[in-house]
């Protein structure tokens, strides 16, 4: 009888014993379960906001005129980088500013940064790979983007604050602005990489008076200016950017019909002006179609000539 006693308080204690250890093994997984998710949430989490603030960053591009007197460059930046950047990253981009992302010329400019990749370096760093889209108007209106260009970035948190700490830009960056600017009658033309090493070529048009005592006879000349692709030659030429310069009364005369400047029933296209001179595209300038026509066409929709 005492045996059978002895037996049983021998199983009812190993029984207890056994559901003890088994609660603390699961308390104990239960607990390395949430510090788990714990962690892969706030991860995500930063994730987000990393993604968020260059997203963000990238919307800012097109406001900063890399180009712009250093003054005013200075408040530009602050304003439009400063809650997304490091101080110490902006001070780097001041001193070296066509090497920062921002906007080279008035066309294309910076429209966004598309995020390709984010990776986790550190429980404060994140390396995020994109690429920098650019637009003209036509893009704008039409769809589409006229280039992009490579840029990775360093997102690091600094006291409490996600900020941008490196940056470093492809090689299309470094090469992208190539631009002719001519300081006599004040204009620039925004040209695509391809295009450095350009030429100059100057002549003349003349117009020809279409009514009165003169008619037949040239009345009216003025500049026309050509710049010319770096890969044309004699043997095989490519097309041109021919642009015709007009006095503002010479234009007038013009749109009047009192002469014309070549044997197109239209007249030359308006590419812009300043308060001196009007800038235009001849007519029918491509009419034989030479070899890059269509790429003069395109540099051409996105409004390249800004005048000063």
């Amino acid at each position: 009888m005492k045996k059978s006693l002895l037996l049983i308080l021998v199983l009812l204690l190993s029984v207890s014993l056994f559901g003890c250890m088994n609660n603390g093994t699961g308390d104990k997984s239960n607990q390395d379960g949430a510090s788990q998710g714990e962690t892969e949430n706030n991860q995500k989490n930063d994730e987000t906001a990393v993604k968020k603030l260059v997203e963000d960053f990238g919307r800012q591009l097109q406001a900063v005129s890399l180009q712009a007197p250093q003054d005013i460059l200075e408040k530009s930046m602050q304003e439009q980088y400063g809650a997304f950047v490091s101080p110490n990253l902006l001070k780097i981009w001041l001193a070296d500013p066509l090497n920062a992302p921002g906007r080279l010329t008035s066309s294309p400019w910076p429209e966004r940064i598309e995020i390709k990749s984010i990776e986790k370096l550190s429980e404060t760093q994140y390396k995020v790979q994109g690429e920098v889209i650019e637009m003209t108007s036509a893009e704008k209106e039409h769809g589409g983007s006229f280039g992009k260009y490579d840029i990775t970035l360093v997102v690091e948190k600094i006291n409490d604050r996600w900020l941008i700490n490196d940056a470093t830009m492809g090689p299309e960056k470094v090469s992208s602005a190539v631009q002719y600017q001519n300081t006599e009658f004040g204009f620039s033309f925004s040209l695509p990489d391809s295009w450095k090493g350009y030429s100059i070529v100057t002549d003349k048009w003349q117009g020809v008076a279409i009514v009165g005592e003169k008619e037949g006879e040239v009345i009216e000349t003025g500049p026309i200016i050509s710049i010319r692709h770096p890969d044309w030659t004699k043997e095989n030429p490519r097309q041109d950017i021919p642009i015709m310069i007009f006095t503002a009364a010479q234009w007038q005369s013009l749109q009047k019909e009192e002469f014309n400047v070549g044997a197109a029933p239209m007249g030359p296209t308006e590419l812009g002006k300043n308060t001196s001179y009007i800038f235009a595209l001849p007519a029918r300038y491509n009419y034989a179609f030479p070899t890059g026509f269509e790429e003069v066409e395109k540099i051409l929709e996105g409004k390249p000539l800004q005048t000063n």
